[in-house]
C-alpha cells in the first residue's frame, strides 16, 4: 500500500491518492479536520491540478496519513514529484 497526500489550504481539504496491492485505488477528498477511510476512495476520481504545489508527502498506510492530519500544525508543502502526476 502507498498513499500520496496533498493539502489544499484555501479549500481546507485533503486529497489522497492510493494504491492497494499494486492496483490504483483512485483518489479521495476530505476536510482537513476529518480522517480518511478506505471507502472514501474512488478509482475514477483524480486529484485536481490546483493541488500540484501542495504535496505533503508519501505514506505507507491510511493510519499514517490520518496521524499526519491529526498532528496539525505548520506543514512544509512542495511541488508534486513527476512520477506521481
Amino acid at each position: 500500500m502507498g498513499f500520496a497526500l496533498w493539502l489544499d489550504i484555501e479549500q481546507r481539504t485533503a486529497w489522497a491518492q492510493g494504491t492497494h496491492e499494486y492496483r490504483p485505488m483512485g483518489a479521495a477528498v476530505i476536510a482537513v479536520t476529518d480522517q480518511f477511510r478506505r471507502r472514501d476512495f474512488h478509482q475514477m476520481r483524480r486529484c485536481p491540478p490546483r493541488v500540484r504545489n501542495s504535496f505533503a508527502g508519501f505514506f505507507g498506510s491510511l493510519e499514517e496519513v490520518n496521524e499526519y492530519l491529526r498532528r496539525g500544525g505548520r506543514r512544509r508543502l512542495r511541488y508534486t514529484p513527476s512520477h506521481v502526476r
